[in-house]
């Protein structure tokens, strides 16, 4: 079982409760697109889903796959998402110092 799941946060989440709702079920659509596919790396090169304002920032760890990106896309491009094409892919910023020490 694989228990280090993405973060999950939206704009204005206070007050709409509905977006993280939303992320969730999008989360579970792109793994489970994933998992069909027999991709067992998407999960695990996840680090962060958030919504902004409308907008799907998929954070990773490592550089996603064009299928990777296609999962999220289409997930957030359903009716479960936003039903929008408005998804952004970005790499997580590593720590200067984690990066030293595992270059060693």
């Amino acid at each position: 079982m694989f228990l280090d799941h993405a973060k999950i946060s939206a704009t204005h989440s206070e007050t709409e409760p509905d977006r993280i709702e939303r992320l969730n079920r999008v989360y579970g659509y792109a793994v489970a697109l994933a998992d069909a596919d027999g991709n067992v790396d998407c999960i695990t090169k996840l680090a962060k889903l958030h919504d902004h304002k409308g907008t799907l920032m998929v954070i990773w760890h490592e550089a996603p796959t064009e299928f990777e990106r296609l999962y999220f896309m289409k997930a957030w491009k359903s009716k479960i998402g936003d039903e929008s094409t408005q998804v952004e892919h970005a790499l997580m910023l590593q720590d200067p110092a984690t990066a030293d020490e595992a270059s060693e």
